[in-house]
């Protein structure tokens, strides 16, 4: 299991919602995108130094971002974008959770 697709939505969240902010002056993107990439750094730290709930974290991150962007997805590039890479992250960590669980 690899933490990077959680450390590249970590990051690209936290810009995300920081430019969010800096071009409308949107609150609530920069405390989404700040919040949803602090629960993806964090989860991704777990997953690299083997503590418990990384995967959980990426994952729950992966579905918070995924149906807070489904309801906008017609609505331009990045809504549609943030569904995608949510949803393929999410599939990620949920496949790798669940090979986990069919192993012990």
């Amino acid at each position: 299991m690899s933490a990077y697709p959680a450390y590249t939505m970590g990051g690209l969240c936290i810009i995300g919602g920081v430019t969010g902010f800096a071009r409308t002056r949107s609150i609530p993107s920069l405390v989404a995108g700040v919040g949803v990439g602090l629960l993806y750094l964090w989860s991704a730290d777990a997953i690299r130094k083997g503590t418990n709930n990384g995967i959980e974290g990426a994952l729950g991150a992966s579905a918070l971002l995924l149906l807070s962007s489904l309801p906008r997805v017609a609505k331009g590039p990045v809504p549609a974008v943030l569904a995608v890479t949510s949803a393929t992250t999410g599939f990620y960590y949920g496949k790798t959770l669940y090979s986990l669980g069919q192993s012990s």
